[in-house]
């Protein structure tokens, strides 16, 4: 049997390249780091990432799997929550919500991973890799349910305005303090309330304008 104060140390030392690796590639990339910078940035010896992880590619996945199992789960619970005939607003802030909430308020180890996952949703590389296998069932279950709410719209009409839903919610999450600069700050792209109270409405007419396009509702 493995000592606790083994397994313990064991546990912290994968934490630890874990949360170097992932502020790295949020800063730099998948291609703009070695894993010799992750192990110095961990402070642990360079054998300990391929002990714990093995190639820099097993553990840029192991980086984007780490918080998607519990960011999923709570979106998958707050979709579940609703009525069964929730409102468009309804359906897109349970889908949205918690992946803002934690991108923008979660700490400095979720804003690195909003950040991540910004940059792979925006690249053709990693859409079979990490987007579809750990994103997937969340995305079908949101587009289930706009199906529910517009059951007559055309299938290439709901993937559309996801797909732009997709494009507001990460250009958001990267923080890059462009709409700050732009609006001399009359706008903050850490505002958490703000974004809401505006991004909802915003892509719920344009999924009502693509879905249905004679609903007046």
């Amino acid at each position: 049997m493995v000592p606790n104060r083994i397994r313990k140390t064991s546990s912290s030392t994968a934490e630890r390249i874990l949360d170097a690796a992932e502020k790295l590639f949020a800063e730099a990339s998948y291609d703009g780091v070695s894993i010799r910078q992750i192990t110095r940035e961990a402070g642990v010896e360079l054998a300990l990432a391929n002990y714990h992880f093995g190639s820099k590619l097993d553990l840029f996945r192991a980086v984007v799997r780490r918080r998607a199992e519990s960011l999923n789960d709570q979106r998958m619970a707050a979709l579940e929550r609703l009525s069964d005939r929730p409102s468009l607003e309804e359906l897109i802030e349970a889908f949205t919500g918690p992946f803002l909430e934690r991108s923008l308020h979660g700490g400095p180890g979720w804003k690195s991973y909003a950040r991540l996952i910004a940059q792979i949703a925006n690249s053709p590389r990693w859409t079979h890799e990490l987007m579809s296998s750990e994103f997937d069932d969340v995305a079908n279950a949101f587009v289930a349910g706009v199906r529910g709410i517009y059951p007559h719209a055309a299938d290439e009409d709901i993937y559309w305005a996801f797909h732009f839903l997709v494009g507001a919610m990460t250009i958001t999450f990267a923080e890059t303090g462009r709409i700050d600069v732009l609006s001399a700050g009359r706008c903050h792209s850490t505002d958490l309330a703000t974004i809401i109270a505006r991004m909802i409405p915003f892509l719920a007419a344009g999924f009502r304008h693509l879905c249905a396009p004679d609903d007046d509702a």
